[in-house]
């Protein structure tokens, strides 16, 4: 990974002379008439973060998944000792904003461009997403501030860091395809995202195995500005989209391509991420198997907030092994609630239980619903554990995907249940359905049995 530092100004300077005056913790802050906070909140916050449709009230369409509003007079008490919603985040221990611990604190990860000060891990995108990075200057002041103890007044880190407007930048080095007999590799070729625009886009893929394979590890990345990274397998393999073409789910003026929107009923998950990197392997003998033939949809969605077109690209490796050493065959979960009765004009939980007849091990969970579909919350059924919550989702177009450290252990009999709220704010009843005018509320994961 190369990484490219320059000046707004075209201005090249050298990273070691960078970090020779950024790092230096020594020197006296710049005394000003305003809190360090404050100027936070005026230089970075206000103009970069607490923008419409990010970060900006409780009203913008991406509060759901993150939750954070950083306008002013709330920016505070929203960030500092507060958990993250962001779950390998939370499951890491860290603090949206932890004092005197940058470290351990997501506001300063997803500030930084570059991931090897926090071993690699990206906690979903950087930020702002879809733009520019911030100056290296503000995320150093940013980063003193925390280390200070994220005081909510007093000046404790030098001002004059925030007029360097060096900012760095990581060139993207596409994933290196697995050896030969020992994976393939598929990918999203470099596509165009127009200025201040948000594209999502769909394309089915052969896989290229003329044989059965044994999945048993499978590494995604993407270039900055992407959202997230999907490929699914088909439920109904009798209809399938044309294979390499390119369906967007907006059309230009971005209303909703309704022909996309129904071909996603069809999509069964089969892995994903939302960071720009992820690397996951089953545990010890496990595999998914992909039958000979087989294809997937892949799926890649960014945000171009700038006023330049932005490149979008994306790769999966899925990494094989010999069908000898599998002894657990992993399989997906396609948990569905198709009884679905949603009143119009009415807030309602749709609640329904899934038992299974053997011993399983839950490994991962995602969720499926529409744009009625407020909150997704799956519990255990029965055992020492029912009821419990195990995951949590309240973005319906880009559920979270969890996967677990530990897996999730159901003995037979016992089961998932999925409590889902949706909000029919339309003058009609809506019930379970293919289209995007009616409803979903589907369990996706993995899980082997015993």
């Amino acid at each position: 990974m190369n990484v490219l530092t320059y000046t707004r100004l075209g201005l090249l300077v050298s990273v070691p002379a960078l970090l020779l005056n950024l790092v230096s913790c020594k020197d006296a802050p710049t005394p000003t008439g305003e809190s360090s906070f404050d100027l936070i909140q005026q230089k970075i916050f206000t103009p970069s973060c607490a923008t419409s449709g990010c970060h900006a009230s409780e009203k913008d369409a991406t509060f759901a998944q993150h939750g954070l509003v950083l306008a002013a007079g709330v920016a505070y008490k929203n960030l500092v000792g507060i958990d993250p919603k962001n779950s390998a985040a939370l499951a890491d221990g860290l603090k949206r904003v932890k004092a005197f611990a940058s470290l351990e604190s997501l506001l300063y990860h997803k500030l930084s461009v570059d991931a090897s000060h926090h071993s690699g891990k990206l906690y979903g995108n950087p930020m702002p997403l879809g733009s520019q990075p911030l100056p290296n200057g503000q995320i150093e002041f940013v980063r003193r501030w925390i280390e200070a103890g994220a005081p909510a007044t007093g000046t404790i880190a030098d001002a004059t860091l925030l007029s360097d407007n060096t900012v760095t930048t990581v060139t993207y080095d596409p994933l290196v395809a697995p050896a030969a007999g020992t994976g393939v590799q598929m990918n999203i070729a470099l596509f165009d995202i127009q200025p201040k625009f948000e594209r999502e886009l769909f394309t089915r893929q052969i896989v290229g195995n003329t044989q059965p394979i044994y999945v048993n590890r499978y590494e995604i990345k993407m270039r900055n500005g992407s959202h997230h990274f999907v490929a699914y397998d088909f439920r109904d393999k009798t209809i399938l989209p044309s294979l390499n073409d390119i369906r967007d789910l907006r059309n230009n003026d971005n209303s909703l391509n309704l022909i996309t929107a129904i071909s996603m009923s069809n999509h069964v998950y089969l892995a994903g991420s939302q960071a720009q990197y992820q690397d996951y392997t089953f545990p010890e003998g496990a595999a998914l198997v992909l039958p000979a033939g087989a294809s997937l949809d892949l799926n890649s969605h960014y945000v171009n907030n700038t006023n330049a077109v932005m490149k979008g690209e994306a790769q999966i490796n899925l990494y094989t092994v010999d069908k000898a050493k599998v002894q657990r065959i992993v399989q997906t979960l396609d948990l569905s609630n198709t009884s679905l009765a949603l009143p119009a004009n009415t807030r309602v939980t749709q609640t329904k239980s899934f038992t299974f007849a053997k011993a399983r091990k839950i490994l991962a969970l995602t969720s499926h619903m529409h744009k009625l579909g407020e909150k997704f919350v799956i519990k255990i059924r029965g055992g020492s554990r029912d009821g419990e919550v195990i995951y949590t989702s309240t973005d319906w177009a880009h559920p979270d995907i969890i996967t677990f450290k530990t897996p999730i252990e159901l003995q037979k009999g016992e089961g998932l249940t999925s409590e889902i709220t949706y909000n029919n704010t339309t003058t009609k009843a809506v019930s379970f359905g293919l289209t995007s005018e009616d409803e979903m509320g589907i369990i996706f994961g993995y899980y082997f049995e015993e």
